[in-house]
Parts: structure tokens; C-alpha cells; sequence
């Protein structure tokens, strides 16, 4: 008989594992996903030097997904930290700065000589300020908004780009001007003070989780059956909700009355 095991019992007699390294093992998993986002934009640039655009494209789009969970488990597990909140913004920098930027020069902006290398380190400062203003400002503020465009939505807009048209302006400078709109737009929007919704004050706990599960399967359907339409789409939609917040506001605020006579 296995000596791990009470007689007659068949049950197991190994202590249960202690507390601290279970907690130990949860306060890991946050920087783990963190650590993949870092290296999807590694593999971004990579890629992007090999002129595979379609391959190092998506790479961001990980990314974003895997920088939206590590916040949130370590949020649900009680495990954040400093470490893991300047952790987290070195792998931005790559993944949502360095890796967007390359992947824009190569695709488009390396056809205007240093006008475009000068572009494309415009769109990395930009994402390094970004982020440094967010740490700073993180623990102040309304939790519903971002102060200015966030970064991987910034670098979404220019993965779902390249995404969507692979082929790139290499060569063209008379059509890389559109190369240059992709990170100059972004990056200043990222700088600005313009109120950008935040999704992480989005409650799982819907009152109404048949509807959010029926929007969600739609969605992820939409996005498998036609991603590179519906990922461009997604992006230069939230780039514009500012001014689409604004004009819907505008509608149902109530007409002033007429002045009396």
C-alpha cells in the first residue's frame, strides 16, 4: 500500500499546501501575463524586421488582451504590487510603444527617410509620457475615464491598420504621408487631456448577463468571421468615442426655452 495513503481509507494524508505559497503561486500569475504581453510586442518587432506584417500585427492585438487580464487577476487575487505596476508599464512601452512604431516604419513610414524614423519616435515618447502621466495619476481621478487616448488602444489603431492592409507603402512615398496620420494622430491624442472611457470599471456581474453574453458571442463572431473589417472598425471607433460621446450628449441635452418677449 502507497504509505501517502490512510488504511482503509484510500484518502491522501499530504499536509494541504500551506497558505503562503499558495499565495506565493497567485502572486506570480499577474506577472506572468504581463511577461507574455511583453513578449508578443518582442515578437511584433521581429517580425516587422522580417517585413511580415501580417504575422507581426496580431502580436499587438495578444497583447492588448493579455495587458487588460494581468491587472484584473491581480486585482481579483489580491496580489498587486509596485513591482508589478512598473513591471507592467516596461512591457507597455515595448508592446503598445516601441513595437507599434517599428511596425509602422516598416510598413509604411521607412519610404520618407528620417521625416518617418522621426515619426515613429514620436509615437514611442508619446506612449512613454502616457504611461508615466498614468502611474502617476492612477490612485486620483474618476475610474470611468482615462486621461488621454491609452496606449494599447493607440497601438491598436495601428496593428488593426497594418492588419487590415498587410501590403504597406514601402517604396511609395506619395502614399506614406497616410503612414505618417497613423502614429502623429495617435500619439497626440495620447498626450492630450481628451477623457477616453475606461472598460476596467466594467461590472462582470451584469444585471442583465444574457444580454451581455448574447452582445459578446456576436461580437467574437463578428471579429472571426471578418477580423480584419471588424478589428480596424473597433479601434477607429474608440479613437473617435470622445467626439461620438460628445455629439450624443449634445442630442439629449433639452432645449433651452424661448426667451420671453
Amino acid at each position: 500500500m502507497d504509505a501517502t495513503r490512510s488504511r482503509g481509507t484510500g484518502r491522501s494524508t499530504e499536509p494541504p499546501v500551506p497558505p503562503r505559497k499558495l499565495r506565493q503561486g497567485m502572486s506570480i500569475l499577474p506577472s506572468l501575463f504581463t511577461l507574455g504581453n511583453m513578449f508578443c510586442g518582442y515578437a511584433c518587432v521581429i517580425y516587422a524586421m522580417r517585413s511580415d506584417y501580417a504575422t507581426a500585427a496580431p502580436f499587438i492585438g495578444i497583447a492588448i488582451v493579455l495587458d487588460m487580464l494581468d491587472g484584473r487577476i491581480a486585482r481579483m487575487t489580491g496580489t498587486a504590487s509596485e513591482f508589478g505596476v512598473q513591471f507592467d508599464s516596461m512591457a507597455d512601452v515595448i508592446s503598445f510603444g516601441m513595437a507599434p512604431a517599428i511596425l509602422a516604419f516598416g510598413w509604411g513610414l521607412s519610404s520618407l527617410g528620417r521625416l518617418g524614423w522621426a515619426a515613429a519616435f514620436l509615437f514611442v515618447t508619446a506612449a512613454a509620457l502616457r504611461l508615466a502621466r498614468f502611474n502617476l495619476q492612477s490612485a486620483a481621478g474618476d475610474k470611468r475615464y482615462f486621461v488621454g487616448m491609452p496606449s494599447p488602444a493607440a497601438a491598436g489603431v495601428v496593428a488593426s491598420t497594418v492588419f487590415a492592409y498587410p501590403e504597406g507603402f514601402a517604396g511609395q512615398p506619395a502614399w506614406a504621408a497616410l503612414a505618417v496620420l497613423l502614429v502623429v494622430v495617435p500619439a497626440g491624442l495620447m498626450v492630450s487631456t481628451i477623457r477616453y472611457r475606461s472598460f476596467k470599471a466594467f461590472d462582470v456581474q451584469s444585471r442583465r448577463p444574457f444580454r451581455t453574453l448574447i452582445l459578446f458571442a456576436i461580437l467574437m463572431t463578428a471579429i472571426v468571421t471578418r477580423p480584419q473589417v471588424v478589428l480596424v472598425i473597433l479601434a477607429y471607433v474608440y479613437l473617435l468615442s470622445p467626439l461620438i460621446e460628445s455629439l450624443v450628449h449634445l442630442r439629449r441635452r433639452p432645449a433651452e426655452p424661448a426667451a420671453a418677449e
